[in-house]
């Protein structure tokens, strides 16, 4: 069995809306950065996990994000998948 390490971002989906990078959009403008016109906020979670197989393991990967990590109706996620070496677990 192998061991993976998946780094997952989650952002909400362009057309929904995004308090929280209003604010922080807002705060820089106040700090004087002056250049900044939009933010969007998200989230990334780190996972490490045994699988028999790369392929097993981006099937795991993704159905986390699918059933819990991520809200299909209102976020997208995108994902990069690397095996550990002994030495890295």
């Amino acid at each position: 069995m192998a061991s993976f390490h998946a780094r997952i971002n989650v952002m909400l989906k362009p057309l929904v809306n995004d308090p929280q990078g209003l604010a922080v959009r807002d705060g820089l403008l106040q700090l004087g950065f002056s250049g900044v016109s939009a933010v969007r906020v998200g989230k990334r979670i780190e996972v490490t996990l045994d699988a028999a197989d790369r392929a097993r393991a981006e099937t795991a990967v993704r159905e986390m994000c699918e059933k819990l990590l991520a809200n299909p109706v209102i976020e997208s996620f995108e994902y990069e998948l690397r095996e550990q070496t002994p030495a890295q677990a």
